[in-house]
């Protein structure tokens, strides 16, 4: 197997399928692979680091979330308590789906107002977040009261415990969720976007407030690039009222407005 051969490979899966992001993907699995071969087994060299990275082009006006009201209606709609808390934390700390599920109650830190990004369940098990970077994320006073009111329920509460845990205790499935938050999804008359959305809820609302690089922190971003997607809808009321002063002529914006007619 040469680098060649893989992108050549690459190529003639795009043009059947079209799928660029996921053409991406599937490098990604084929470079982990070869590079546990590598250092486990003995292969030379990983020829899937030598093909060159495709890049995709993203539209930030093109990114569809829910606003705060309809992260509210998707929670209410929720098949149980501990479904609409997992929606709301989704989209209010912008955690993906397997940080989510691997999410344990010492993670929870009430008292500094956090959660503590350790782990990320992927293929059945614990991994390290996306890029390897473990991280904290703001907890908002929403998202507090909710995860309260689950570390009271009867089982599953100890520190070690999963917050968002099975029926038994063990890690959610993840088709079994998906399907509930689509039902939950419809049954709120919401339209239909993916749960992932629920992220670039949280970064198109963070970014409003914070920095981007405070942005990037809390979303595990490891390019900038990434998290300057969401300043298209940072508001800009406070750079207007910023540069007011540098295109006054008159005293008032009145007074120009009198003079000119």
């Amino acid at each position: 197997m040469t680098a060649k051969r893989i992108e050549r490979w690459r190529s003639e899966w795009l043009a059947k399928h079209g799928k660029r992001r996921q053409a991406i993907k599937l490098l990604a699995i084929l470079h982990g692979i070869l590079e546990r071969a590598r250092r486990q087994y003995g292969l030379l060299t990983n020829p899937a680091a030598d093909v060159e990275r495709l890049r995709v082009h993203y539209d930030p006006s093109a990114y569809d979330f829910y606003t705060r009201e309809e992260v509210w209606a998707l929670v209410r709609a929720a098949a149980s308590e501990q479904d609409g808390a997992f929606y709301l934390t989704a989209a209010f700390t912008g955690l993906r789906r397997g940080e989510l599920v691997a999410l344990r109650w010492r993670d929870v830190d009430f008292k500094r107002e956090a959660l503590r990004v350790h782990g990320n369940y992927s293929y059945k098990q614990v991994v390290t977040p996306k890029g390897n970077r473990v991280r904290v994320v703001p907890m908002v006073p929403a998202v507090a009261m909710v995860l309260a009111r689950l570390s009271q329920r009867e089982h599953f509460t100890r520190p070690d415990d999963l917050v968002f845990p099975g029926a038994v205790g063990g890690h959610l499935d993840g088709s079994a969720l998906r399907r509930r938050y689509i039902a939950a999804r419809d049954a709120a008359n919401l339209r239909p976007i993916r749960f992932h959305d629920l992220r670039h809820t949280f970064g198109s609302l963070a970014i409003d407030k914070a920095s981007v690089v405070q942005v990037q922190a809390w979303l595990g971003h490891a390019d900038l690039e990434t998290t300057s997607r969401y300043l298209h809808y940072k508001s800009r009321a406070d750079e207007a009222e910023l540069l007011a002063d540098v295109f006054r002529i008159g005293s008032t914006s009145e007074d120009v407005l009198v003079s000119a007619a």
